[in-house]
C-alpha cells in the first residue's frame, strides 16, 4: 500500500506539474521548469553522500560497535556493505545516502551508541538499509525535482501577475487566478513531498524490521530515540536533511507537525508491534 501510494503521490505531483506549467507557460513552461529543478537536484542526489557527511563532520570507521552491526546485517541479509560514519553529535540518530546500495553510505551519531541496546542499534541500522534497498535517495529526489518545478513555476505566476501575465494568450490571464497560483501550488506541491517522505518512513520500518528479524528492537529504538531529540534536539540541523534522519532532528508541534516529514511516532510504533503480534 505505501509503494502504491507513493506512485498515486508522484503521479499527483506530475499532473500538477503539467496544469501549472499549461496555465502560466504551456507546455514550453512547464518543461524548462523541469529540467531547471532537475539540474540542481540531479547534482544533490548524485553528491548527496559526500555533501550531508561533510556537513555534520562524519567520520568513516570500519570498527566498532556501528560498523560491526551493518556488517552482520548485511551479511545475514547478503546485501552490499556500505560505508559507515559516525557523526560527532551526542543526540542520536541516523539516515542513510547515497545514489544507489553500490555507493550507499549509512551514518548515526556517536550518542546512539550509548542509549541503545545493540539488538536496538540494530533495527536503526536496519531501517537506513532498508531505506537503501528500496532507493529511498532517488524516489526522494525525484520527488524533489517535480516539487521544485512546480515552485519555479510558481514564481513565474507571481511575476506574470505583476506585469501583465504572459503565457499562450494575454489576453485569458487572471492576475487574481495567477496570484491564487502563485501561493497554493509550492504549498501543494510541499504537502505532497511530505506526504511520499512519510510513505517511504513506514516502509523503511517494515523493511528494517525484517531485516533485523525483530520489530521489537525497531520500535524500542524508536520509542527511546524520539524521547532523546525532544529533550535534546540536534544542534546547526539544516532543515534541508532533516527528512533523512530516523526520527525527526527538528522540535516542532502543533501546526509545524502538518508540515514534518516524518509520520506520527505513535503510529510507528504501533504498525511495528502489530507486526510482532503486539507490545511485549
Amino acid at each position: 500500500m505505501n509503494t502504491l501510494r507513493t506512485i498515486i503521490l508522484l503521479t499527483v505531483l506530475t499532473l500538477a506539474l503539467v496544469l501549472v506549467g499549461g496555465m502560466i507557460g504551456g507546455r514550453q513552461g512547464a518543461l524548462i521548469a523541469l529540467v531547471m529543478a532537475g539540474v540542481m537536484n540531479l547534482g544533490s542526489y548524485w553528491f548527496s553522500d559526500k555533501i550531508v557527511i561533510k556537513m555534520y563532520r562524519g567520520s568513516q570507521v570500519t570498527s566498532g560497535p556501528l560498523f560491526d552491526v551493518v556488517a552482520e546485517i548485511c551479511r545475514t541479509n547478503q546485501l552490499t556493505m556500505p560505508k559507515v560514519y559516525t557523526l560527532p553529535q551526542s543526540t542520536p540518530n541516523a539516515f542513510a545516502t547515497g545514489r544507489n546500495p553500490e555507493h550507499a553510505v549509512v551514518a548515526a551519531t556517536e550518542g546512539i551508541v550509548n542509549i541503545l541496546s545493540r539488538d536496538e542499534l540494530k533495527g536503526v541500522m536496519a531501517h537506513e538499509m532498508s531505506h537503501v534497498m528500496h532507493r529511498d535517495i532517488l524516489i526522494g529526489s525525484i520527488a524533489a525535482t517535480i516539487a521544485g518545478a512546480i515552485t519555479y513555476l510558481a514564481h513565474m505566476a507571481q511575476w506574470s501577475a505583476m506585469f501583465g501575465g504572459f503565457g499562450r494568450d494575454d489576453e485569458d490571464s487572471n492576475p487574481l487566478a495567477l496570484i491564487a497560483l502563485a501561493i497554493i501550488a509550492p504549498i501543494a506541491a510541499m504537502m505532497i513531498q511530505m506526504a511520499i517522505s512519510r510513505s517511504r518512513e513506514y516502509e523503511a520500518d517494515k523493511g528494517g524490521a525484517l531485516l533485523c528479524g525483530n520489530p521489537l528492537s525497531l520500535a524500542n529504538a524508536l520509542r527511546k530515540l524520539e524521547n532523546a531529540n525532544q529533550a535534546m534536539p540536534m544542534h546547526r540541523v539544516n532543515e534541508a536533511t532533516a527528512h533523512m534522519f530516523i526520527v525527526n532532528p527538528l522540535r516542532g508541534g502543533g501546526v509545524a507537525a502538518l508540515f514534518t516529514t516524518h509520520p506520527p511516532m505513535v503510529e510507528r510504533i504501533r504498525r511495528l508491534e502489530a507486526m510482532a503480534g503486539g507490545p511485549r
